[in-house]
């Protein structure tokens, strides 16, 4: 058969290793998808060293890849929504089908590329978006396809996950981690997208549109960052049984979706609470199946060129048979009212338990103020540590609560935050059990 001619535009990590696996496995992959993959063109702003591109056309005009006639299927990896979208949407435009590993592109521009490509009669295909190399988006869009899934939680960021773990096991701060991730190479010069969980809302937009047949709606993606955990919060959170981690939560309901990226408290049993350092994991919960569990490197150049590759394979086999029914890109085909319909909630009405830390004066009455302010909200108290100090000195109080509405809340912590013998900012970090039986 004809090979499948591809080009890769963009020749960073993922680029790079893209293009090395797909020099180096060339005979294994061909096999697979029937007929060879081969790299027709490159386009990169410069060349990568760790790439032998000699033999391939290689130009800076990124736009000459997605016209080139003699391309079958254009690779996106430049990262990005502007540029990106426009250099998709001309590939799109001029026939060829698409991957891409651009979590924002598909997050934020995914409805208007996915109708473009319908209407063209292309593929876009985008599994080395969330998570890198784990197919969690090909097992939860047809591997769980009888499923109706009730919950999804993950961890989608291995930045975070690396700076908590370290936290956890060492006791450091948070600046003092940071710093020595991104002296690693894990965490970028200006790393707000990984630590305030953009990046991680990113992939839970997916992965939640993909889950219930909804639109992609990042901008109702609730984010909240790590900067403000402390190395007392992971000490007490240990103490209370449980493991901070930065866990992007999608729960459908009657009323609606959630769809939230905050620092969680799981408790320490769970599976979640054990993936450690840059590695990503994401548990499933379907009514049939039960619970799952997918885990594995959710970045770096070859783990993610493995998903970008399976892609390929995909795209080159529906080529080979000229096909004409595709998985639906959000997994649900037509109009489904019912699951359209359901509203993305707002924070205010998600309902979950508390982690809170205050610094308070200690003096007598103190903590009655604390619990008569919560029990007006209606927040009752499952545990209290308070340690022992001198009178008049600040004294951290740590309380975690049953579950309760965000807006309650919310209201709770003004009122404690207004009170003269309460010191800065509540800490407020949410708990989840995330058990198998909700």
């Amino acid at each position: 058969m004809d090979p499948v001619r591809v080009g890769i535009c963009g020749l960073g990590t993922v680029g790079g290793g893209t293009f090395d696996v797909l020099t180096r496995n060339a005979d294994e992959i061909a096999r697979r998808a029937g007929r060879p993959i081969v790299i027709e063109q490159v386009g990169a702003r410069r060349d990568n060293p760790d790439c032998d591109t000699s033999g391939v056309k290689v130009t800076r005009d990124i736009f000459e890849v997605a016209r080139n006639p003699d391309i079958d299927v254009l690779v996106e990896l430049i990262g990005g929504y502007d540029v990106a979208r426009e250099l998709v949407m001309t590939a799109i435009e001029n026939g060829k089908h698409v991957v891409t590993a651009n979590k924002a592109l598909i997050a934020v521009h995914g409805n208007e590329i996915f109708h473009a490509a319908h209407k063209k009669g292309v593929i876009v295909a985008f599994e080395a978006a969330v998570a890198g190399g784990i197919p969690v988006i090909k097992s939860l869009r047809e591997g769980l396809g009888a499923n109706r899934i009730q919950w999804l939680a993950g961890i989608i960021n291995g930045t975070g996950n690396y700076i908590l773990t370290h936290m956890r096991d060492e006791g450091r701060a948070f600046e003092d981690v940071l710093a020595e991730a991104q002296a690693l190479g894990y965490a970028e010069a200006d790393p707000t997208f990984d630590v305030e969980g953009i990046d991680a809302a990113h992939k839970l937009t997916i992965l939640a549109s993909i889950a219930y047949g909804v639109p992609l709606q990042f901008d109702r993606a609730y984010t909240e960052g790590i900067a403000r955990i402390t190395a007392e919060d992971v000490e007490q959170a240990d103490n209370l049984g449980y493991t901070i981690k930065h866990l992007g939560i999608t729960r459908r309901g009657d009323n609606g979706v959630e769809l939230r990226v905050h620092p969680t408290l799981i408790p320490k049993e769970r599976l979640l609470a054990n993936v450690h350092g840059v590695k990503n994991a994401i548990a499933v919960m379907g009514d049939a199946v039960g619970p799952t569990l997918y885990y594995g490197a959710g970045a770096g150049a070859e783990p993610t060129a493995s998903a970008v590759v399976a892609d390929l394979l995909d795209v080159a086999r529906n080529i080979a048979t000229a096909h004409s029914y595709r998985v639906p890109y959000l997994a649900f085909s037509g109009v489904n009212d019912e699951a359209n319909a359901l509203p993305i909630l707002p924070m205010e009405e998600i309902v979950t338990a508390y982690y809170l830390r205050l610094l308070a004066v200690d003096r007598p009455g103190v903590l009655a103020r604390v619990a008569t302010i919560l029990a007006e909200q209606g927040i009752s108290i499952e545990a209290i540590i308070q340690k022992e100090a001198t009178e008049g000195e600040l004294v951290p109080i740590i309380l975690l609560t049953h579950r309760t509405r965000e807006k309650h809340m919310n209201e709770a912590i003004r009122q404690l935050e207004s009170l003269a013998d309460i010191a800065g900012p509540v800490t407020r970090i949410r708990v989840e059990s995330l058990d198998e039986q909700e």
